[in-house]
């Protein structure tokens, strides 16, 4: 053995080494590592993982729905950091410290399975999901080639057939995808890549000035995504929303009409279907017949609001989708998949994802192979490394069928309905709007302000009030729901719904809360 030992240390180390070598039959060493047999203990980490697994079972899946558990255990984050022990060492922790450290980081993380997290645009546990999700991390598969990754990629397809059927098409192509935001960068650039399919080799520099179409009410995902793919958020044309927040179709005539004046290039019109603060559907039969006129790709972004479409009386909201060129939809949210699961879906039959985004490394999508290459779909994604993420929706889609997928999507807006009509009873509380979809707005009031007049200071005073109300709603660990100001109107709550553990009783519960944690604003 080399030894060059420049500690007491390295000398110790090396001498174990040499005492292990010793021991070991038939020991090969190289560059003073032996490489006989496994170095990890397969026996104690099986363990951890079933240790683990009865911590997750019991601190998260069966506290789930059990609302007299707190919704989060709020620290501060200095205090945080020094309760977590979030110090990395040079020698590795014992099994105890890190079945404590599995507890600590559940105890301290807000459980957004809870019934009464209503925060986000995503919320609850989906039980069949998440047994997906196990099976899929242990297995820890990649989904660009068929040889590595069979099952799932067939699984992709299905998913992707139905979904693709649901919006109404014959045909079409798609991909899941790291969120929706990807899906509409992924939707930008393809429709870019259709109008000018030499950007691919010669780039940005022999385009002219290329201008899209959004409402003021779209996801922020546009202006990163033009940002991102060099358009410049400056040609991002915001078009007027009505008082609902709907695009209006003749602002977005206008300002196209306005931008061929300008000299520029109009290619992609997104409509959005179901907005992130008021929940509100542009009406896409109107802005699709824009966009033939235009000759413009024509975007959804259904993140949010793609769901209604498992539901056969709420489908409405987005007529006309099917004229479409591509649609942003995300099962992780309103159908509860799992974060993330993300699908952007293409009307065209004609191979432009696998154009626009192919590289064809020779090392991974071999034309020689012993099966049929046309399932080696990973070229089509800008990714390499890609999660099974359609695998998660598959499993629920399995277990609870079409129409659990509907009952899921109608409960969830007969009980935002519901809250709604409690709204108007109760005094104190004050509706934006009526809405559409799972997005209920309004005002809480508290008795100081309600006898006075809606005058600036009026709203000065209500603006302050729902983050009070957030603090210590979070500091109770009661609820979790968020808030925003929006267009010249003051801080006002959003809540959403979306989790089939949420029953009336909560939204009951919602409502009394505001009311005992703001009554003395």
């Amino acid at each position: 053995m080399n030894s060059s030992a420049g500690s007491g240390g390295e000398m110790e180390v090396d001498s174990n080494k040499q005492e292990i070598f010793q021991r070991t039959k038939n020991a090969v060493l190289v560059n003073g590592v032996i490489l006989n047999g496994p170095i990890t203990d397969s026996k104690a980490g099986e363990k951890f993982v079933e240790d683990a697994c009865k911590i997750i079972m019991e601190e998260v899946i069966q506290k789930a729905a059990d609302v007299t558990e707190k919704v989060c255990e709020w620290q501060p984050p200095e205090k945080l950091k020094k309760l977590l022990d979030l110090e990395m060492r040079d020698t590795g922790e014992p099994h105890q410290r890190l079945l404590q450290l599995c507890q600590d980081i559940i105890r301290y993380s807000v459980k957004t399975n809870h019934p009464r997290f209503f925060n986000q645009l995503y919320a609850g546990i989906d039980y069949y999901s998440l047994v997906a999700r196990f099976i899929t991390e242990a297995l820890n598969p990649s989904v660009y080639t068929y040889e590595v990754s069979p099952v799932f990629l067939l699984v992709e397809e299905a998913v992707l057939k139905r979904m693709i059927e649901f919006i109404g098409w014959k045909e079409g192509d798609g991909i899941f995808n790291p969120g929706g935001s990807v899906s509409n960068m992924y939707a930008m650039n393809l429709a870019r890549y259709k109008y000018c399919p030499d950007i691919k080799e010669r780039g940005l520099s022999g385009l002219p000035r290329l201008v899209l179409f959004t409402s003021e009410e779209c996801h922020y995902s546009m202006n990163k995504a033009a940002s991102f793919l060099g358009i410049g958020t400056q040609n991002v044309y915001f078009i007027t929303t009505d008082e609902r927040g709907k695009m209006i179709p003749e602002e977005l005539e206008k300002q196209v009409q306005r931008a061929r004046k300008e000299g520029a290039a109009p290619f992609l019109v997104c409509a959005t279907a179901g907005t992130t603060v008021l929940g509100a559907f542009d009406p896409l039969d109107k802005i699709a017949d824009i966009c033939e006129r235009h000759g413009l790709w024509l975007h959804v972004d259904a993140s949010w609001g793609g769901s209604a479409l498992m539901s056969r009386k709420h489908r409405k909201l987005l007529h006309g989708i099917h004229r479409a060129d591509s649609v942003a939809w995300n099962p992780h949210k309103m159908l509860m998949a799992g974060i993330q699961c993300c699908a952007l879906l293409v009307k065209d039959n004609s191979d432009l994802l696998k154009k626009c985004y192919s590289a064809k490394a020779s090392y991974l999508f071999q034309q020689d192979k012993f099966y049929d290459v046309s399932y080696d779909t990973g070229d089509k994604s800008i990714q390499c490394s890609r999660r099974p993420d359609a695998f998660k929706f598959w499993m629920t889609w399995k277990a609870l069928g079409t129409t659990g997928l509907e009952e899921r999507v109608n409960r969830a807006l007969a009980l935002a309905r519901y809250l709604v009509d409690e709204i108007k009873k109760r005094e104190g509380f004050q509706l934006l709007l009526e809405p559409e979809y799972a997005n209920i707005c309004f005002w809480y009031i508290p008795s100081s302000l309600r006898k006075m007049e809606e005058g600036p200071e009026f709203w000065e005073k209500l603006h302050q009030v729902a983050p009070v109300i957030k603090e210590r709603m979070m500091k109770k660990g009661s609820m979790m729901i968020g808030y925003q100001p929006h267009r010249g109107k003051v801080n006002f709550f959003r809540q959403v719904v979306i989790s089939p553990q949420v029953s009336r009783e909560d939204m009951d519960f919602l409502l009394d809360e505001i009311d005992l944690l703001g009554r003395d604003l």
